[in-house]
């Protein structure tokens, strides 16, 4: 057994597989090969990537991509993904994985490790037996398209007087730059564990996120409410699909409303009409995924009057190193 680094310049394909291989257990929308690649190789904007895989008689058998943020949290190093192919758990594979990446994070002079696992199950009894502790409970809740209660949905539309809402599909415009960053910036209200600090956004930031949605294979529909008085921005919903449409699911991503203009039901607002955009547009998605802390009562008081489902449970971790 050996732990080599992954060549992100070259083909992936291996990685991807045993990937697979490892998670095919799970339910809901997988992650494409396309949005795979584009994670391990760029990673999210304002961060570095790197990966190492575990090769046993020359197949990878286990594997974990690494990220290093570059602009805020510059203390942790977060776990894209780490995973042993069933037939090869239970021999040292993921110890010996483990080790090397604690060594990684030493190397880099960070002293934090965080990252995702199911709540129940290997992946969090091994996380747990090396010192883990959960900081953010969280559960994926789905919505099913074509047994959905329209008519109740339509009929949660909230009256907003003084706000109107815009949408754009896509990566924004240049215009909505500055808006989206200082909308993105409300995400901080939002439950995020014990040592994670606050991401800070500005204009460029924003442009270099939305420049990756297409590379990584993606397309979304999105809306902001402002303030029709002074076309203040006000709250913001967003919710991605693949670009090939070829997996019927959508996939809710942040829903935000700044302090200043809560308790209005922008929020309500925001994802009921959102939602039936992509519905008008979209009649292939079958299936919208959404994650929720489980602190996040507001939220998932929405989501459940919606029609959302329980899925399954999972847990951010943290480890010192």
């Amino acid at each position: 057994m050996r732990i080599q680094q992954v060549d992100l310049d070259g083909p992936l394909d291996e990685v991807y597989t045993a990937y697979r291989t490892a998670t095919g257990h799970r339910p809901g929308p997988v992650i494409s090969r396309r949005h795979f690649e584009w994670l391990m190789r760029k990673g999210e904007p304002g961060s570095r990537v790197e990966a190492w895989a575990v090769v046993e008689d020359g197949q990878v058998v286990g594997g974990v991509g690494l990220q290093y943020p570059l602009l805020d949290n510059t203390h942790l190093v977060e776990v894209f993904e780490a995973f042993v192919v069933p037939g090869h758990r239970r021999r040292g594979v993921g110890k010996a994985l483990y080790e090397h990446t604690k060594d990684r994070v030493r190397a880099e002079g960070r002293r934090l490790l965080v990252g995702e696992t199911e709540a129940v199950g290997s992946g969090a009894a091994f996380v747990a037996a090396m010192g883990g502790q959960v900081v953010l409970p969280e559960a994926r809740r789905t919505l099913d398209l074509r047994k959905a209660d329209w008519a109740a949905i339509e009929a949660m539309l909230p009256q907003a007087d003084g706000y109107h809402l815009e949408r754009f599909t896509g990566p924004a415009p240049e215009e909505l730059l500055a808006d989206l960053a200082q909308l993105i910036g409300g995400m901080n209200d939002a439950p995020r564990g014990a040592d994670i600090e606050e991401m800070h956004f500005d204009t460029d930031r924003m442009r270099e996120f939305e420049a990756s949605i297409v590379p990584s294979g993606g397309d979304s529909y999105a809306m902001i409410a402002r303030r029709t008085s002074d076309g203040a921005p006000a709250g913001y919903t967003r919710i991605y699909i693949e670009a090939d449409r070829a997996d019927g699911w959508a996939r809710q991503a942040d829903t935000t409303v700044l302090a200043a203009h809560r308790g209005r039901k922008l929020g309500l607002l925001l994802k009921v009409s959102n939602l039936l955009w992509l519905r008008e547009s979209e009649p292939q998605v079958q299936q919208v995924v959404t994650w929720n802390a489980t602190s996040n009562r507001h939220m998932l008081a929405i989501n459940e009057a919606m029609g959302f489902e329980l899925l399954d449970e999972w847990n951010t971790w943290q480890t010192d190193v």
